[in-house]
């Protein structure tokens, strides 16, 4: 290590309170813009406050409630003191104490179990609030918050590790902390955009998103990548992967190793993706059925002109399967049966419980986000991200806290989080609709409430054979709210649980890296516990039962590899194309 003089530290120190105060005007100048209504927040300190006086309220009526939480709380911390003391403090599963050093002295220990004791008496003396009310749900969650920020693995002089490393470095791990910090600031124009991946690391077409492929067909709202084939026959059948648009495709071509698409490309399947644009101003006024229209039925039509097939297979991610499952029942609205397979991943159409999404979204934020949007004409992509970090605030903020700013550390190269940070922005009037119709009003389970083009949908005519793949950790779209799909739809549906959450989980190769496994069931209860109760859980990746399941449903016909502009669509560009590039 570079060995710098006090003096030399003092003079950067002083340089980085330099380039502070210049952040912290800009910071104000974001502040005064808040306090003007002219910028949103997830966070809605106003709504977080009735939550609380209501909550206040219901336990006002049980006081021995209230008691028993002081008990437990004055018990289990004297108890948890006191064995840290005795040196009988065991090593902690929670990750952020996972370090050694917690268990090596009696403070440490004491402070990690006392923290530890509070957080499982407020948990059980807020379970004691009414189940299923929004006003207890966002009770339970802020009160997380808070003591997720108090926890003692936060703060330099409470952290064994963090202090060690400040005495080893003799400073040099706060002063690289705070720059951390400043380029942090800078980088997100005075507000806090914690780093999470060493966003030098990689570039799109140079390190993700390799597999070769020409765009052959675009519009105003995506491109369509038609890939070069790895084998030289295919399946007659093509099949089109539609992603989320909260983030960029590439979640389905990230390194070769862990490439989905080339992963099918390899099985013999023609695969074309749908790449979305970026939204701005120019895109206010698209629709959710603009995303139908020129998203899904665009890349039928085209895939059908480029290999002269006009049956395909789809698979939609997130909110992409959303679009796929309302685009499948347009088309059993109006006769059509071009899709034979359908495949969503991660993906809700029963809104019935949101989890703690449903903390962030109600009438009264819509209008909010409604007035925000207005100027504008989209949601800034910095928003959703703040919205998911939160509901993982120890996985995805504070854990970062601790490496960049305690210790002083840059966070490693991970292309998931490089992928996750590369999101988009969301046109107003296609995002305040899905809130509205969808999201609040649980809109496309219910049979004839929604239209898409003008036509009356309802899913329970799909008859189409459907695989629904959840994520038994995914934190944005609850497993459980998943699986009631299975009974909504009409046609052969297969439900499929992997490990993990909501990206690790489905971007899962199989090879010795696959980590999770997954569970199948013949059976389907009503109640998805019993439903896994029963399942078998098989160790390595669901894709291969995927391509199973996908071959299992197709005719076996195979033919000469479809060539991409071969067809009548001829090549614009190579993949990954521009729209993916576009910040």
């Amino acid at each position: 290590m570079e060995q710098t003089t006090l003096a030399d530290q003092t003079a950067e120190f002083m340089e980085l309170m330099r380039k502070a105060g210049d952040l912290g005007l800009r910071g104000q100048g974001n502040a005064v813009a808040k306090a003007l209504g002219k910028d949103f927040s997830v966070v809605d300190s106003a709504t977080v406050v009735r939550a609380y006086a209501r909550a206040g309220m219901e336990l006002a009526r049980d006081p021995w409630a209230m008691l028993d939480f002081q008990m437990n709380l004055w018990k289990d911390g004297t108890r948890a003191w006191a064995a840290a003391w005795q040196g009988r403090g065991a090593d902690s599963k929670d990750r952020r104490f996972r370090d050694a050093r917690w268990n090596a002295d009696p403070v440490s220990r004491g402070l990690r179990d006392v923290h530890l004791a509070v957080e499982q008496a407020a948990e059980r003396l807020l379970e004691t609030l009414p189940r299923g009310d929004k006003n207890s749900l966002r009770v339970k969650f802020y009160t997380r918050q808070l003591l997720s920020a108090l926890s003692p693995s936060n703060y330099l002089a409470l952290n064994p590790a963090a202090r060690d490393r400040f005495l080893e470095t003799e400073g040099r791990s706060l002063l690289d902390g705070f720059r951390n910090l400043l380029e942090d600031l800078e980088r997100g124009d005075g507000r806090l955009d914690i780093a999470t991946h060493d966003a030098r690391a990689f570039e799109v077409g140079r390190d993700l998103a390799t597999t070769p492929g020409q765009v052959i067909f675009q519009n105003e709202l995506m491109q369509l990548i038609h890939y070069a084939p790895l084998t030289e026959t295919q399946h007659k059948r093509p099949l089109v992967f539609v992603p989320p648009w909260i983030n960029k495709y590439y979640i389905f071509d990230m390194r070769p190793d862990n490439s989905l698409v080339r992963y099918m490309l390899e099985n013999g399947h023609s695969v074309f993706l749908i790449s979305w644009v970026n939204p701005t101003q120019e895109h206010a006024a698209m629709t959710f059925d603009d995303y139908m229209r020129l998203g899904p039925l665009a890349a039928l039509d085209a895939v059908e002109q480029a290999t002269g097939e006009s049956e395909v297979d789809i698979l939609g991610f997130c909110i992409g399967g959303i679009l796929v499952t309302a685009t499948l029942a347009y088309l059993a609205a109006k006769g059509d049966k071009r899709v034979k397979t359908a495949t969503t991943l991660a993906t809700m159409v029963d809104f019935t419980d949101v989890g703690e999404l449903g903390v962030f979204v109600d009438r009264d934020r819509l209008e909010v986000l409604r007035a925000h949007m207005a100027e504008k004409g989209y949601l800034e992509n910095h928003h959703l991200q703040d919205m998911f970090s939160m509901i993982r605030e120890n996985d995805l903020v504070w854990s970062f806290h601790v490496m960049n700013y305690l210790m002083g550390r840059k966070p490693p190269a991970f292309d998931l989080l490089f992928w996750n940070s590369d999101s988009t922005r969301m046109p107003a009037a296609m995002l305040l609709w899905y809130l509205e119709k969808i999201y609040i009003e649980n809109g496309l389970r219910k049979p004839g409430y929604l239209t898409m083009d003008g036509v009356p949908i309802d899913i329970t005519k799909i008859d189409t054979p459907f695989y629904v793949l959840a994520t038994k950790e995914d934190h944005i779209a609850i497993w459980s709210s998943i699986y009631p799909t299975k009974g909504l739809l009409s046609g052969d549906t297969t439900f499929v649980l992997g490990g993990s959450g909501h990206i690790a989980g489905v971007i899962n190769p199989p090879a010795k890296r696959a980590k999770y496994g997954y569970w199948t069931g013949d059976d389907y209860p009503a109640d998805p516990r019993q439903w896994l109760a029963g399942a078998t859980h098989t160790e390595g990746s669901w894709w291969p039962h995927w391509l199973s399941w996908i071959d299992s449903h197709s005719s076996g016909e195979q033919g000469p590899a479809y060539q991409p502009g071969r067809g009548k669509l001829k090549p614009i560009e190579p993949a990954p194309g521009s729209y993916v590039r576009a910040g």
